[in-house]
Formats: structure tokens, C-alpha cells, sequence
């Protein structure tokens, strides 16, 4: 049987990032964010949400690296929000790689009444 080594995962930017997706409103506007540029008050038209609470998501979206900001080229008082794609990718990859089903290795018998540690024990007192 192929034996698959663990992959090398940060598991504590997974953890980090995991907690920041567990909040459905952050999640609503990544869906959102996937149809492109949005800025915070088309977020909030879409998401029926007030303004300051798409600026604390995304605040937190954005520490996550999961967002990223831009300014209007012509009226920097306008920032609209996007999907930063690597980020992203790297997401996907860490998730497959974290959850992939072929990771699960059977159960080795190291210890109860099958493990080979026992079976010594009981072939020494045996021997007595």
C-alpha cells in the first residue's frame, strides 16, 4: 500500500484563518467579493448589512489576507475590496491537502488487548 507522508501545513495560520471564515457575515462577503471589486457600500446594498459592520468584516478579512484594498486612481476617497487570489489558492491548497480523506491512516494496535506491547508482557509472564 502507498504510504502518503503528512504535507507540511501551518496548521497555525489554518487555525487563524479557519476562525476568521467561521463568522457567516465574512463568509457573505467573500461570496460576494467573487463577483468582483465591490466597495463597502455596494457590499452593503448586497448584503443588506450598515456600513460599519462590512468595515469591521473586512478590516478582519483583510488582516487575514484574505482581502485586499485599492484606492480609485482618480478619487482615492473611494476604496473597493477584492479577493486577493494567492491568498486564496493557497487556501484551497492547504484545505485539500489538511481534509484529504487519503491522509486517514488505519489504526495501529499500540495499545488495548491486541497491541504488541501486551502480547509481550503476557509471553514473559508466560515464560515464568
Amino acid at each position: 500500500m502507498l504510504q502518503l507522508e503528512s504535507p507540511v501545513i501551518n496548521l497555525e495560520q489554518l487555525a487563524e484563518q479557519l476562525k476568521v471564515l467561521a463568522e457567516p457575515k465574512r463568509l457573505s462577503i467573500l461570496q460576494t467579493l467573487m463577483d468582483g471589486y465591490q466597495c463597502n457600500c455596494e457590499l452593503g446594498d448586497v448584503l443588506k448589512m450598515p456600513p460599519n459592520l462590512i468595515s469591521h468584516h473586512l478590516r478582519v478579512l483583510r488582516e487575514a489576507g484574505l482581502v485586499v484594498m485599492e484606492r480609485d486612481q482618480q478619487d482615492a476617497r473611494w476604496v473597493y475590496y477584492s479577493i486577493n487570489v494567492e491568498a486564496m489558492k493557497t487556501l484551497l491548497t492547504h484545505f485539500g491537502l489538511f481534509f484529504d480523506p487519503a491522509r486517514i491512516k488505519p489504526r495501529r494496535d499500540t495499545c488495548g488487548p491486541n497491541s504488541s506491547s501486551i502480547q509481550l508482557v503476557e509471553l514473559s509472564s508466560l515464560a515464568e
